[in-house]
């Protein structure tokens, strides 16, 4: 069997729901699974399963070489019982939309998701999100889920903190910092829109971002204060460009897996 290196990978913001016309961090994405058709399962639950999410996340995946699904904990009744850890399981990566970070793990420990995210994290299952779905890996982080920013515990697979938008929305910023002074939040990072960090095991591997002029910066508190170290991500070019003209490039291996869906559903209509 595989031995696949447990993978997380938290995004600050962007992505399909922030920045559609950038699909830099939604390849990279795909780059990080084993298969060269990977499937790929959106979890929405932190939005309450909202269909603009849902619809967004085909409109990416749909024409790129994977296999998207989605899988609503909201609407769980519909279409037949569910095996959760199956599904969860069976995929190469699980992305986890924005949203509230609150609403999201109370959904998920109602359902057993934590322990079935654990596992597939475990087991190698790429785990990917923004936001809600980024700080919800680690220790904890800095959500807005009732309004103003307020700190709050995640499910804990990563030992650091995170905080989201720091650039975007950055009220969040210097409640993040008097957390971590305080040690009510651990050392950890404080990530702009457009950046990914990208953990192998537990450590950090890689920082890149879909946006020039972001940053990543490591917050811990010393004996002397607080320290911050500002890390420059490595800025991403996606595969699908726009060129000079205008025109997006497209490449030939997205090509092909579309000719080849759309002769599947011409197959599929003539039978």
């Amino acid at each position: 069997m595989e031995h696949r290196t447990p993978t997380i990978f938290a995004m600050g913001g962007g992505g399909f729901t922030m920045e559609p016309e950038n699909p830099a961090l939604d390849e990279f994405v795909l780059s990080l699974a084993t298969t060269q058709i990977p499937k790929i399962l959106l979890l929405p639950t932190a939005s309450g399963d909202a269909g603009s999410q849902e619809a967004q996340f085909r409109a990416t995946y749909g024409d790129r070489p994977c296999e998207p699904s989605v899988l609503s904990l909201f609407r769980l009744g519909e279409g037949g019982p569910i095996d959760l850890r199956a599904t969860i399981l069976a995929q190469d990566i699980v992305y986890v939309g924005g949203g509230s970070m609150r609403n999201l793990l109370a959904i998920w420990r109602v359902h057993g998701m934590d322990d079935i995210l654990r596992e597939a994290w475990q087991a190698g299952v790429v785990l990917a999100g923004l936001s809600a779905g980024a700080m919800c890996w680690f220790a904890g982080g800095v959500t807005t889920s009732s309004g103003e920013p307020e700190v709050t515990k995640g499910l804990g697979l990563l030992p650091g903190s995170l905080s989201v938008h720091a650039d975007g929305a950055p009220g969040r910023l210097p409640v993040y910092e008097q957390a971590v002074a305080a040690r009510r939040l651990p050392a950890g990072w404080a990530a702009d829109d457009g950046v990914g960090l990208l953990f192998r095991g537990l450590d950090l591997t890689r920082v890149v971002t879909s946006r020039p002029r972001t940053k990543a910066v490591w917050v811990e508190q010393t004996p002397t204060g607080l320290r911050r170290d500002v890390r420059e991500p490595e800025l991403l070019s996606s595969v699908g460009h726009v060129s000079d003209e205008g025109s997006r490039i497209v490449p030939a291996d997205v090509l092909e897996f579309r000719r080849a869906r759309r002769q599947g559903a011409a197959n599929r209509r003539g039978a």
